[in-house]
Order: C-alpha cells, then structure tokens, then sequence
C-alpha cells in the first residue's frame, strides 16, 4: 500500500519549494524502502529512521531560510513539519506495540490491543478541545499554537515532544501530529486484532454489496477520488489515497492503473481543471432545478 502526501499538504504545496521537495523525497522513500518490508518492527525501524532524517532536513532549512512572515511559520508548524513528525510518532508507538505485546496467546495478544486502543480513546477525551479546534478547519488561533513566540502560552494541554528543539518547535505542532499518528495506530491496531479473530473475519468478508459497475471514464474517477481525498471526508483526512482508491477499485469493479500519473495529467489541463467535478455540479444544479419545476 503506497503512501502518498498528506490532502492539506497537496493543498499548500508551492509555497516553499524547498519543503515541497523534502517532503516528496520523504514520501518516495517510504513507498520504496518502508512500505515492502513484511515485518512490522523492521518496517517501524526504517519508518523512524527515515522520519528522523527528513526533521533534520526541514530543521536545517528553517535555521538557515527562517519564515519571512507569521503566515508561512504558521503553515509549516501546522502542515508541512507534521507530516514527517505523525509518522515518526505512528511509527514509534508501533514499535512500542510490537516489542511489547505477548509473545504466545491469541487471548493475551488480544487483551493487549484492547488495551492500547483503551490508551487512545483516553488521549482524544483529553485533547478533545484542540482535536475539535483542527477537524474544524478553525484558524483564530493558530498565531498561539503554531508560531514560536507562544510557546508558553497555551490555550490547550500541550504534550510531551518525541523530537524537541526550542527553534524547530511551536507549542502544539507535536499535539497535532500525534493526533494524526493515533488515527493510524487505530487501523494498525484493529487490523492487528482482526488476524486474532479469524472467524469474525471471515463474517465480514460475507457481507457482500450488489455489484456496481463505474461506467464513467476512470480519469473521472480518479478525479472523484482526489477530490474526496483533498477535502479530507474520509477517516477524518488520515486515509492514504490507495486505500480510497483501492475501496473504490471494489465496489466500482474496476481497476484503475497509476493513478498518481493520471492525476498529473488533470492537474496539467488547461482552463478547467476539475471538468468531471465541475459537470457533475451542473448536472446537480439542472436536476434540482427541474425538480421545483
């Protein structure tokens, strides 16, 4: 399963092109060199690893380069150093899961899951405010929690730092990444539990939907899907684009072949852009009209 950019950084980029080119190079090493790996704690070796090495990158810029204005430090603490920062943290805490959970026992193993998911349910009831303050797209504080010079002013709890330097750090991009990892530690963790109850599995896999056939063009398809993906609808914006597309692949009963390819081809169209999108809006726009007639 490929990782691809994050929907709000697809949304930003262009602004730095020197943090653009970083965090491409981050996600390109992790579908070559992290996603392959079949082990779990390997694959969380180099996860961390390559995590590491892109926060020293973005941590080199920034002492060099600095921001020429409040809005764009606002940007990378809130955007751009996340994205290497909640897979550092998903990737440590599934070490952490991996080293720790017991060795023999499907009904230990099983217990040990549910008491990890019991630790996340604990830190989303205490940072509720704040996690409510980003799923909302607020920004009225953002000068507070995402520039430097508010670090000791904080309108929520902030967290214990897994990668701290006081120049590379505002108070609360750290909280926000790890919101973001914990939604992916959620999928690893419930996907860890169903290979420990396979008749469950089994149950699911029953429930079949009635096929449906895409009988549109799949560049319209792929449109569809990026447009879900960049207004972050699905799994509150923390689902990777092969896993939307994949979905998609299932219940359309189709099969769509490089799609990051053909979503270059879209985004080098001239005039319109988003033609299936816009078509379906006017299609809208026309039936609800005939509606009221």
């Amino acid at each position: 399963m490929k990782i691809p950019l994050p929907h709000y950084f697809l949304m930003i980029q262009g602004n730095n092109k020197m943090f653009d080119d970083v965090i491409h190079e981050f996600h390109n090493s992790l579908n070559t060199t992290v996603v392959p790996i079949p082990h779990p704690l390997k694959k969380a070796d180099k996860g961390i690893d390559i995590s590491n090495h892109t926060l020293s990158k973005l941590k080199e810029i920034v002492e060099k380069e600095d921001f020429e204005n409040t809005p764009e430090e606002i940007e990378f603490f809130k955007k751009i150093k996340p994205c290497p920062m909640s897979y550092l943290i998903y990737f440590s805490e599934v070490r952490s899961c991996e080293t720790r959970k017991p060795k023999a026992g499907k009904n230990f193993q099983f217990r040990f899951f549910e008491k990890e998911l019991r630790k996340i349910n604990k830190f989303f009831y205490k940072n509720n405010d704040f996690v409510q303050y980003m799923e909302q797209g607020h920004e009225y504080l953002d000068h507070q929690l995402f520039t430097r010079n508010h670090r000791k002013n904080y309108p929520f709890t902030p967290m214990i730092n897994y990668y701290q330097y006081p120049e590379f750090s505002s108070s609360h991009d750290m909280l926000w990444a790890k919101i973001q990892a914990m939604y992916r530690l959620i999928h690893f963790i419930r996907e860890a539990m169903e290979t420990l109850r396979p008749g469950k599995q089994s149950g699911l896999m029953d429930k079949k939907h009635k096929v449906m056939l895409w009988s549109g063009s799949k560049t319209s398809l792929v449109e569809l899907i990026y447009a879900l993906y960049a207004n972050g609808d699905l799994n509150h914006g923390t689902v990777d684009i092969s896993t939307i597309t994949s979905s998609f692949e299932d219940f359309f009963n189709i099969k769509l072949e490089n799609i990051y390819k053909t979503y270059s081809e879209i985004k080098s169209r001239k005039g319109t852009r988003a033609k299936y999108l816009h078509n379906l809006i006017l299609r809208l726009e026309a039936k609800m009209n005939q509606d009221d007639e």
